[in-house]
C-alpha cells in the first residue's frame, strides 16, 4: 500500500504554535485529507471552505488544496445538490453500473412476471408459485436476464412493491337489512338509557387451554415462561368457556367460565347468574333488559335453545320482560363487549401462560381501564350438553313477540302465566 503524505499546515496559528487544540484540528483535518482521492479532496475543502464562510484561502493554507480547486468542488457540490452530475462524474470506487442501464426493459419484464399475481389464467400453474426473490431472479434468468436476487428486491421497491401482511376488512356480502338493523339498535339502546333499564351486551369469549400453552404477546420478566412446544388439546387440564356480560350502562364486565361446552344453556345460567347475583341489587325496581347478542353461537337469533332456556330460566322465573337484539351476521366487532371487555381481557394476559383456572379468573379480575372499566369473574360449574334440543312444541309455547323491524333479530320476551 502506497502512503501518502500527509500536508503540515501552514497557517498562522499553527505556526505560532500558541493554541494546542486548533493545531490538534487541523492535523485531523490533513491526516483525513491523504486518505482522499483528488475529487474527494476538493469535495472536502469546499464544505470547509463554506462553513467557514470564507473564499476558501484560509482552507488552502490549512489543507494545501489551491484555491481553484475549491472553487471547482464548490460548483461539483452545487451541481450535484440539482442532480445533474451523475453521468459527468466518473465513479470513484468503480462497481457494477445499476441493472436498468444494463438492461432498459427490466422493469416492464418483472411486472410482467408479477402479473399472474392478480391476473391471468387460474388453473395455470406458474400462478400458483410463491414469488419469492430468487423465484424471481431464476425466471429472470431463464428469460435472458442475468439479475442477482438482491437486484430483484432493489427494482420491487423501486416499483412500489413490498411485503405486506394480509388485511381483514372483506365483509363479504352485507344483509340488505345491516343498516337498518344497526339504526334499530341504537333507537332501542336510547330508549332503554332514557328509561334507567339495564343494557347488556353478551357473548362467548375464545376457548382457552388450561395448562402450560403458549399465550399471544409479549410480557416483562427477566426470563420466558417455559411452555409445551405444541398445543394439543388433549394435554389441556381444562378447556375454559369465557362468557361475558358487560353492563354497558356501568361500564362493568362479568365473565363465567364454564368448563363443560358451549351450549344455549350455558349461556343462560350465566345471564341468570348475573341477575341473581348482581342484577337486580343494582336495578331493584327494574322488570325489563336489552340484551345485545351476536347474530350466532350459543345466543344466535336462530337457536331454539337460546329462546327457550331465556324464556324459562330468566324470563318466568324472575317475571322480566327481556328485549334481544341481534347484531347482524359478519358484525359481531360492532357488539359492545368486543371492544370494552374482552380485546382488554386479551391484553391483561398477553404473553402469559394461564397454567390453572384460578390464574385465569385473577387475570381476567385484574383487567382495568382508564376509563374505569371494572371485572369480576367466577367458575360455573355444570355440565351442559351440546345433545339437548328443543322441539317445535316446546318453541311455540313461548312467548315470545317479534319487532315489526327485522323481526328475527329482535324481539321480546313476555313472562307466561304458569300453571
Amino acid at each position: 500500500m502506497v502512503e501518502r503524505k500527509v500536508h503540515v499546515c501552514t497557517c498562522r496559528e499553527c505556526q505560532r504554535g500558541i493554541d494546542k487544540g486548533i493545531m490538534r484540528q487541523h492535523e485531523q483535518m490533513n491526516l483525513l485529507i491523504s486518505t482522499l482521492n483528488h475529487q474527494q479532496r476538493r469535495w472536502y475543502a469546499a464544505l470547509e471552505a463554506s462553513r467557514l464562510g470564507n473564499s476558501g484561502a484560509a482552507v488552502s493554507s490549512v489543507t494545501g488544496v489551491s484555491g481553484e480547486a475549491i472553487s471547482r468542488g464548490r460548483r461539483e457540490l452545487a451541481e450535484a445538490i440539482e442532480g445533474r452530475w451523475w453521468d459527468d462524474v466518473p465513479q470513484v470506487h468503480g462497481g457494477r453500473p445499476p441493472i436498468e442501464k444494463k438492461y432498459p426493459d427490466i422493469e416492464q419484464v418483472l411486472e410482467g412476471l408479477l402479473a399472474h399475481e392478480v391476473a391471468g389464467d387460474p388453473m395455470g400453474e406458474s400462478r400458483w408459485v410463491r414469488s419469492s426473490l430468487r423465484n424471481l431472479s431464476r425466471q429472470l434468468h431463464e428469460s435472458g436476464y442475468d439479475v442477482c436476487h438482491m437486484a430483484v428486491r432493489r427494482l420491487l421497491k423501486k416499483l412500489g412493491y413490498t411485503l405486506r401482511l394480509n388485511i381483514k376488512t372483506r365483509r363479504g356480502v352485507d344483509s340488505p337489512q345491516r343498516d337498518e338493523q344497526f339504526k334499530y339498535i341504537a333507537a332501542q339502546r336510547q330508549k332503554f338509557a332514557a328509561g334507567g333499564y339495564p343494557i347488556i351486551s353478551v357473548d362467548t369469549k375464545k376457548k382457552e387451554s388450561i395448562g402450560y400453552f403458549r399465550q399471544d404477546g409479549r410480557s416483562w420478566g427477566k426470563s420466558a415462561a417455559r411452555v409445551n412446544p405444541y398445543d394439543f388439546t388433549s394435554q389441556a387440564d381444562y378447556r375454559a368457556v369465557p362468557y361475558g356480560i358487560y353492563d354497558v350502562t356501568r361500564n362493568t364486565g362479568y365473565v363465567y367460565v364454564g368448563t363443560s361446552g358451549n351450549t344455549p344453556e350455558f349461556a343462560a345460567d350465566a345471564i341468570v347468574t348475573w341477575w341473581k347475583e348482581e342484577g337486580r341489587g343494582i336495578y331493584p325496581a327494574e322488570r325489563e333488559i336489552l340484551i345485545l347478542a351476536d347474530g350466532g353461537g350459543s345466543n344466535g337469533w336462530r337457536s331454539r335453545g337460546w329462546k327457550w332456556n331465556i324464556q324459562t330460566k330468566l324470563v318466568d322465573q324472575f317475571g322480566l320482560r327481556v328485549t334481544v337484539c341481534h347484531y347482524p351476521t359478519r358484525c359481531s366487532k360492532w357488539n359492545p363487549i368486543e371492544h370494552r371487555l374482552f380485546s382488554h381481557i386479551s391484553m391483561n394476559w398477553a404473553g402469559k401462560p394461564l397454567r390453572t383456572l384460578d390464574e385465569m379468573l385473577a387475570y381476567i379480575r385484574g383487567t382495568s381501564t382508564v376509563s374505569g372499566l371494572s371485572v369480576k369473574a367466577c367458575l360455573l360449574e355444570g355440565e351442559y350438553l351440546t345433545s339437548r334440543t328443543v322441539t317445535r312444541r316446546e318453541l311455540d309455547e313461548l312467548s315470545v313477540r317479534p319487532h315489526s323491524v327485522c323481526p328475527d333479530w329482535n324481539y321480546t320476551l313476555e313472562p307466561r302465566r304458569l300453571e
